[in-house]
C-alpha cells in the first residue's frame, strides 16, 4: 500500500501543531492589532491638525520662503522613494505588495528620465529590493512591531537632508492605510518638496463637512510671527509626523493582515485535517479489506 495508517496519522499530528501555532499567531495579532488602532485614533487628529496648519500657513505665505527645506529644485533629476513594511513575514501580500508599488513608481520615474533612490522601513522591503538588485539608499528596521516618534524622526531626518543636500529632488512615501483587518489601501504620497507635497493637494474632511464652510464663513487667522517663519518651523514637524503616521498606519496594517492571513491557514489546515481521516478511513478499510480476503482464502486452501 502506497500510504499506510502510521504516515497518515503522523501527517494529521504534524497539520494539527502547526494549525495550533496559526492559531496562537492570529490572537498574538488580534491583541497587537488593538492596541495599534488605539495608536491611530490618538494620532490621526493631531496630523490631520498639523498637516492643516501647514497648508493653512503655505496658503497665508503666498511665495514659499527660501530655505533650503523650502526651496523647490529647478528641476528633477532623482527621486526619494521611501517603501514602509514589516520586518516580518507570514502576512499575505502585505510587504511584497508594497515594494510592487514603489518599484512600479521608480520605473516609471525611470521612463520619465529620472532615477529613483530607494529608502525603506522593515527588513522585508530592503531585502526584497536588494533580491531585485536594487540598491537602497539606507533601510531603517527593528521597530516596525511598535514604532515609536524617534524612529519616524530619524526616518525624517535621512530623507530631508537627501532633499537639502540634493541628493534627491522629491521625496514620495508608500504605505498601507488602515481602514480594517480585512481592508488596508496603499498609499502614494509626495512629501518633498512642500510645492507639490500631496498635503497642499487634499481638502481637509473637517472643513469640507462642518457648518462654517457650508455657510460660507472662514475663520481669520492671525499670525504672530510671520506665515512664512512659521511655515519654516512647520515643515519638519509636518515630514515626521506624515512619516510617523505612515508608521503606525503601516503597523496596524500589518496585524491585520496577518491575523487574517493566520485565521485563513488554520483553516485551510482544518481542511487537510479532514482530507487526511478521509484518507486515514481508507487505508484502514482497505487493510481490514485485505485481511478479510487473505482469511478467506486462507479457509478455501484448507476447505480445498
Amino acid at each position: 500500500m502506497a500510504t499506510s495508517q502510521r504516515d497518515v496519522r503522523n501527517r494529521i499530528g504534524a497539520v494539527k501543531n502547526i494549525q495550533k501555532i496559526t492559531r496562537a499567531m492570529e490572537m498574538v495579532a488580534a491583541a497587537r492589532l488593538r492596541r495599534a488602532e488605539q495608536r491611530i485614533e490618538a494620532l490621526r487628529p493631531y496630523a490631520d491638525a498639523i498637516r492643516r496648519m501647514t497648508r493653512q500657513a503655505a496658503e497665508a505665505a503666498g511665495a514659499v520662503p527660501r530655505l533650503p527645506i523650502l526651496a523647490e529644485h529647478d528641476q528633477v533629476g532623482s527621486v526619494g522613494l521611501l517603501l514602509v513594511a514589516g520586518d516580518r513575514g507570514l502576512a499575505g501580500a502585505f510587504n511584497s505588495n508594497i515594494v510592487r508599488a514603489g518599484v512600479a513608481a521608480g520605473r516609471e520615474h525611470e521612463g520619465q528620465g529620472e532615477s529613483p533612490i530607494y529608502f525603506a522601513s522593515g527588513r522585508r522591503p530592503a531585502s526584497s529590493l536588494t533580491f531585485r538588485g536594487l540598491e537602497v539608499a539606507q533601510s531603517f528596521t527593528g521597530f516596525t512591531d511598535r514604532p515609536t516618534y524617534a524612529d519616524a524622526r530619524r526616518i525624517a531626518e535621512r530623507v530631508m537632508a537627501a532633499y537639502i543636500d540634493n541628493e534627491v529632488d522629491l521625496v514620495e512615501i508608500f504605505y498601507y492605510r488602515y481602514i480594517s483587518p480585512l481592508q488596508q489601501d496603499i498609499r502614494r504620497e509626495t512629501l518633498l518638496p512642500l510645492q507639490q507635497a500631496t498635503v497642499l493637494d487634499e481638502a481637509d474632511d473637517e472643513e469640507e463637512d462642518g457648518s462654517a464652510e457650508q455657510d460660507g464663513h472662514h475663520a481669520l487667522v492671525e499670525y504672530e510671527p510671520d506665515p512664512e517663519e512659521i511655515l519654516g518651523r512647520l515643515v519638519p514637524d509636518y515630514v515626521e509626523i506624515s512619516i510617523y503616521r505612515a508608521l503606525l498606519e503601516s503597523t496596524a496594517s500589518e496585524h491585520g493582515a496577518r491575523m487574517t492571513a493566520m485565521r485563513n491557514a488554520s483553516q485551510n489546515a482544518g481542511t487537510l485535517i479532514d482530507d487526511l481521516v478521509l484518507e486515514m478511513n481508507r487505508a484502514r478499510q482497505a487493510e481490514i479489506t485485505q485481511e478479510i480476503m487473505e482469511v478467506v482464502a486462507g479457509a478455501e486452501g484448507l476447505t480445498g
